[in-house]
């Protein structure tokens, strides 16, 4: 006799008498930040670079490039927290680099000296959905009990300031070698990927190069002052009250980038070595652009204008590439304009993890994009710097709204407005011609202002219009530097 069963008990017994089909591995993600990178300073970006960038330009080859890739701010800090958080810099309160507050003709807005504990970044979400998280270099997002321990990666971290490391009983490389760390973080990053092929893991690799003050090997320097003899020579042009560099041809920024290349190409290699390269997700971008009008005047964003510091395109558009196995198209390119808020979205749907949407309230997935799609992102980027940069930027708030960007200065309210793709330079201030272009995307602005709660700067009741600043640079000064920024 033949007994029958319900279907749903007959799923039930063969499900059970199957045998156990393994779920798909998680991907594992390496997040490389570089530190005032400029858009134009790799090869994949700019055929003609001075630089050398050999291991950032395969990777671009490998996965896609983001030609409007947008950082959350003008300087670091607050795009360190916009990756970390999904949310716009004004709604956790770090608008400047930590601790800013440079005053000018208006006083800076408050100020936060550390993300809140509060946020649950995402390394806190990977960690919590199972991954294994990893940190070594430039936090600047607080220290003490705000380190990055503190909000999801191995609390066992040693380091001063706002650079941490992993503790090892193996001392770290001569500075005279390794001047901005690079060589340890990348080895404190190839041991991680060495211990951890068998689970999957988030590795948050935020360097310190290219950032002044210039540290690099003099050996690369050599090679660079040699190949600068067929360069350029120096060329400036002027933005407000400052020189900014027109070319490319500064030898100890150029070996800092070399270093900075040949250890990436050492964590790509430890990938491909624990057979780990097909499942791993890698990000890069720099936290802001070139830093092109002071503290040394280092690269040039040609033809994009002005860089690090200002609200044009030099300051905010980053080289910025995702390399995503089985998912992009190895060598393509998106041009659809994003931002650093995406990310934490992205890496979620990527991880399978569900979106918390409460946490990363600004940021939109790109997986549709990394999928080729051609899919608008669906909402305008925004910014506000209500502070004065070291790199001579005033306080200012800005919308790009499809191929439309306004800027707005807090000092005096004055207003411009260019077509993107159409002037990628910001050569020709279209708002007298655009009146109600300008007034529609000026009340976004300030609706969004409204929303994420930010704070305005307020009139300096001390401001001395005659007090010097940072003097212009010249060719005499073309290789001076600064700690700050």
């Amino acid at each position: 006799m033949i007994l029958a069963l319900p279907p749903r008990l007959s799923l039930v017994l063969i499900l059970a008498l199957s045998p156990l089909v393994a779920a798909p591995a998680r991907p594992n993600f390496v997040f490389i930040l570089a530190d005032d990178l400029g858009y134009m300073d790799i090869g994949a970006n700019n055929p003609n670079t001075f630089y050398e960038t050999p291991n950032i330009d395969a990777l671009a080859k490998r996965g896609m490039r983001f030609t409007q890739g947008y950082t959350a701010c003008c300087v670091c800090s607050p795009t360190r927290g916009s990756i970390m958080t999904g949310k716009y810099p004004p709604r956790f309160g770090i608008t400047d680099f930590i601790p800013g507050m440079r005053p000018g003709k208006m006083l800076s807005a408050p100020n936060a000296t550390q993300l809140p504990l509060t946020e649950v970044t995402i390394a806190e979400a990977l960690r919590d959905g199972g991954y294994a998280t990893f940190f070594a270099g430039k936090w600047h997002l607080g220290v003490g009990e705000f380190y990055p321990g503190a909000q999801g990666f191995p609390a066992d971290l040693s380091g001063t300031g706002q650079f941490f490391y992993p503790k090892s009983d193996i001392p770290p490389p001569d500075r005279q070698d390794d001047p901005k760390t690079t060589d340890r973080i990348v080895g404190d990053a190839v041991a991680f990927i060495d211990s951890h092929k068998d689970k999957p893991f988030f590795a948050y690799l935020p360097f310190l190069a290219p950032h002044t003050p210039i540290g690099a090997r003099a050996d690369l320097v050599a090679k660079y002052e040699k190949k600068k003899l067929a360069a350029p020579p120096d060329a400036w042009g002027r933005e407000r009250e400052r020189d900014v560099r027109l070319v490319q041809n500064h030898a100890p920024y150029a070996a800092m980038l070399e270093q900075l290349d040949t250890g990436l190409g050492r964590v790509f290699a430890a990938l491909e070595r624990n057979g780990l390269t097909s499942r791993t997700i890698v990000v890069f971008m720099s936290d802001n652009g070139g830093l092109s009008t002071s503290e040394g005047h280092p690269t040039s964003n040609l033809p994009l204008r002005a860089g690090k510091g200002w609200p044009y395109e030099g300051g905010t558009r980053v080289a910025w590439i995702v390399s995503a196995p089985g998912i992009t198209k190895p060598g393509t390119t998106c041009d659809t304009p994003v931002i650093s808020t995406d990310y934490y979205p992205t890496l979620l749907q990527l991880a399978g993890l569900p979106a918390q949407p409460a946490q990363h309230r600004d940021g939109v997935s790109l997986v549709p994009q990394l999928r080729g799609e051609r899919t608008p992102r669906g909402q305008p980027l925004y910014w506000h710097y209500p502070h004065y940069g070291n790199q001579g930027g005033a306080p200012h708030g800005a919308i790009r709204d499809g191929d439309w960007k306004l800027i707005e200065w807090f000092e005096d309210g004055a207003i411009e407005l260019y077509n993107v793709p159409q002037d990628i330079s910001e050569k020709t201030n279209l708002a007298a011609q655009q009146p109600e272009k300008v007034a529609a995307l000026r009340a976004k602005l300030g609706a969004w202002r409204k929303d994420v709660g930010a704070v305005m700067p307020t009139p300096n009741p001390n401001y001395d219009p005659n007090a010097k600043t940072e003097p212009t640079a010249k060719k005499k000064n073309a290789n001076r530097t600064a700690p700050k920024g």
